[in-house]
This record gives structure tokens, C-alpha cells and sequence, in this order.
């Protein structure tokens, strides 16, 4: 996992079987490391710079755990958008990618080094 740029996945921890963004994130050149929420700070402190941090909001999430997810959010872009990391919160798979394609299409085109 070296060579590519890497993307933090945080979920709550239930995946879906249809629901992993990882097969697609390889597709689109990407590694990606899936965590459940409460591991999300130990996960990212072990990656330098990740291309991307993706919040997977559960589709049928009650709104509890969706202002748990968006609070994450909030707290991470205040420290991640100096370095040029975005964070992206979904609720689905086929919005994931297009989000994930739009905000780093750019950055596959350059390739890898960053």
C-alpha cells in the first residue's frame, strides 16, 4: 500500500456486503483503510497525509448517530482542510464515488505523489 494514495473510510462498524466503498476505491487507484467511528483518530494518526477521509453515514441512520457523523465531520475538516484533505460524508455507495471522483479526479490524473 505504499505506492497509493490512501483514503480513510469510517463507518459505524455494520458493513454491508453491497455497501463497501473499497472494492471501488481500488478501482479508482486508491488503497483505503475502513474504520469503525470509534477508531477513526487512531486509524488517521497512523496515516501521514490521506488522500481523502470518507464519513459513511448508515442509510437508515436514526438522528442521533447522523449528528454523531456530522459533528466528526465538522471536527476533522477544522483540522484537516489546512493540508488540503477532504472530508466527505455519504450515505451511500453511488454517492460516494461521484463525490470521491469529483473532489479527487484531479489528483488521479496527477498520479500518485502528492
Amino acid at each position: 500500500m505504499t505506492g497509493l494514495q490512501k483514503v480513510l473510510v469510517v463507518d459505524n462498524g455494520e458493513r454491508e456486503p453491497d455497501g463497501a466503498l473499497s472494492a471501488e476505491l481500488a478501482g479508482m487507484g486508491y488503497a483505503s483503510v475502513t474504520a469503525p467511528y470509534e477508531a477513526a483518530d487512531d486509524v488517521l494518526a497512523t496515516m501521514p497525509s490521506p488522500a481523502a477521509v470518507v464519513l459513511q453515514m448508515p442509510r437508515h441512520a436514526n438522528w442521533a448517530e447522523r449528528r454523531r457523523f456530522l459533528e466528526l465531520a465538522h471536527r476533522l475538516r477544522s483540522t484537516l482542510s489546512p493540508s488540503g484533505v477532504p472530508v466527505l460524508i455519504t450515505g451511500g455507495v453511488s454517492g460516494a464515488l461521484t463525490m470521491i471522483q469529483n473532489e479527487l479526479g484531479a489528483q488521479a490524473v496527477a498520479g500518485p505523489d502528492r
